[in-house]
């Protein structure tokens, strides 16, 4: 098996293309231990010093380290995990019911979307996801009302996620392109959760101390 890395606009995820599906559909995000153990893949990656989270997409998984460490030192451990894993014919989750769970349901047009709802989602899920998905992230749709602010919740996610240009292609890319196809949108906004928060605190104190010592 050979595996293929591509770069992506955030220097601290890197692409691994192992030549066969992954997700096949859809796309799943770990961004702790805790939520990498329905899969087995996800939490020996997450166990490689320095891997901060795992993003599964259709036929790629992203790796996105903390940004102390360099890939130099990580890239030989996460070849063979990936090589191992998707050598032994193992699934990628541990039950049907975690696959189903993981993937995001969000794009999904329902009975009760209204039809600039089901516009956004179409326009998100066939011409913005595919274009993320090359450089390695992914997002969700987390909400609009038009009646209130008329603003669309994006989450960023895999090597979007606190990227230096993510806020470039949120406003000068979707933004635009919702605009432009869906008069009813005023405008894009990124969701961060709160979980996510919390997390990007810890990494923050972490690196800090890091940081201390190594000057110390």
């Amino acid at each position: 098996m050979f595996i293929q890395t591509e770069v992506t606009p955030n220097e601290d995820s890197l692409k691994f293309i192992p030549g066969v599906d992954v997700m096949g559909d859809g796309s799943a995000e770990f961004m702790d231990t805790k939520s990498a153990l329905i899969s087995p893949l996800a939490i020996r990656l997450m166990g490689i010093d320095g891997v901060k989270s795992v993003f599964y997409g259709p036929d790629f998984v992203t790796v996105s380290k903390q940004g102390d460490v360099e890939w130099s030192v990580m890239k030989p451990e996460i070849y063979s995990t990936l090589m191992e894993f998707f050598s032994s014919g193992q699934n990628l989750f541990r039950s049907k019911e975690d696959r189903d769970a993981a993937g995001p349901q969000d794009m999904k047009i329902l009975d009760t979307d209204s039809e600039t709802v089901a516009m956004i989602k179409e326009i998100l899920d066939t011409r913005v996801r595919p274009a993320i998905m090359e450089d390695g992230g992914d997002l969700e749709y987390r909400g609009f009302v038009e009646e209130a602010d008329a603003i669309v919740k994006i989450k960023l996610k895999g090597s979007c996620r606190g990227c230096a240009s993510s806020m470039i292609t949120l406003k000068s890319g979707i933004e635009r392109m919702l605009m432009h196809y869906v008069p009813e949108v005023k405008g894009v906004e990124e969701v961060i959760d709160q979980e996510e928060e919390v997390a990007n605190e810890e990494f923050a104190k972490l690196e800090s101390r890091l940081a201390q010592k190594s000057s110390g």
